[in-house]
């Protein structure tokens, strides 16, 4: 199943239609519910990833206040309990930051470790994030442009030239999280077929 579905179609039908042994997308009830109580199962595939990522670049993230912002079951909420978990990367201090949040600019200037996953092109400013946070960038938005052939250029949530002399460690879009989310499916996959988790 690829989401987004068409608007006349009830994704959460189609979500559980598919058998936990074979969500390798990490979006079953079934699987959320593992997740959530630290049971082995199919993570979403880019929580995954950004855990990987981390990993990967050996981030220290224990102890640290990440800001999350984004509250999606897809991104935000997945990822603030991955990162909220007793192991290593996680043991992190988590907010999560959505619409209805007041203050947010001063919020995400707290963060250690900002992951924005609000959906809006080029929401993260400079003024918002800490010299020295490490932010991981999973919004992409396709926006007009009169500098490519296709009349279009990918952006992030963030505005990536503005916070990047500020960061230790930012992803840029695309070229960041969207490849480690294909590598957390993949890894699914495999585990799928070897029925690694599901036994």
């Amino acid at each position: 199943m690829q989401l987004p579905l068409p608007k006349h179609i009830n994704v959460q039908k189609i979500t559980e239609a598919v058998l936990p042994a074979k969500d390798v997308d990490g979006f079953h009830p079934v699987n959320s519910g593992k997740m959530l109580q630290n049971i082995p199962c199919y993570l979403p595939a880019t929580p995954y990833g950004i855990m990987l990522l981390l990993e990967r670049y050996k981030i220290e993230t224990s102890g640290k206040h990440c800001v999350v912002l984004g509250r999606s079951n897809i991104v935000g909420l997945p990822v603030s309990i991955l990162l909220e978990r007793n192991s290593n990367p996680g043991n992190c201090t988590v907010t999560v930051c959505h619409s209805k949040t007041k203050n947010i600019e001063e919020i995400a200037h707290r963060a250690d470790i900002l992951i924005a996953a609000i959906g809006q092109p080029e929401f993260v400013t400079a003024a918002m994030v800490k010299n020295g946070a490490v932010v991981i960038d999973v919004g992409i938005t396709r926006i007009k442009s009169l500098e490519t052939k296709s009349g279009f250029r990918l952006v992030g949530d963030v505005i990536f030239d503005d916070v990047a002399p500020k960061c230790s460690y930012i992803t840029p879009v695309p070229g960041g999280v969207g490849p480690m989310t294909i590598t957390a499916l993949l890894k699914n996959t495999l585990a799928a077929s070897k029925k690694g988790i599901y036994q």
